[in-house]
């Protein structure tokens, strides 16, 4: 099991440059965890894609069921209190620092493309490329 951010999982269903990095991981790990949160980011970037129109609307409709689907089992409530900690403690957003409370809960490795989190939290995370270079 890993801990993914929305990112990565945006990432599996809009095509992007790290689209076939996402499926490697997703084929090395397919036990996938996130916050509940992942659900508002990811509707975000879909937002974002509308709006660029990069994405119609009804391309855009079926990508929450099918990562629902993906993440079935894998959605988590984080502690607040925890999340605070961490965000006070580092210079990562309180939205950012769920993910990281979430892996560190879970005892498992953070996935992100977030390179803000990776520095200020290298013993809970790894980037997507050193994933999918290190053999299982």
């Amino acid at each position: 099991m890993i801990v993914v951010d929305t990112n990565l999982i945006g990432a599996l269903f809009l095509h992007s440059a790290r689209s076939e990095q996402a499926e490697l991981a997703l084929l090395k790990d397919h036990q996938w965890a996130a916050p509940l949160l992942w659900r508002s980011e990811l509707c975000s970037v879909l937002t974002r894609y509308i709006r660029k129109e990069l994405i119609s609307l009804g391309d855009a409709l079926q990508i929450p069921e099918k990562a629902i689907e993906l993440m079935r089992d894998g959605e988590y409530q984080v502690n607040s209190l925890q999340v605070l900690g961490l965000a006070a403690n580092s210079s990562c957003s309180a939205y950012e620092c769920e993910f990281v409370a979430l892996a560190e809960a879970l005892g498992v490795q953070l996935v992100t493309l977030n390179r803000q989190i990776l520095d200020q939290f290298p013993s809970l995370t790894t980037s997507l490329e050193d994933f999918i270079a290190t053999p299982q």
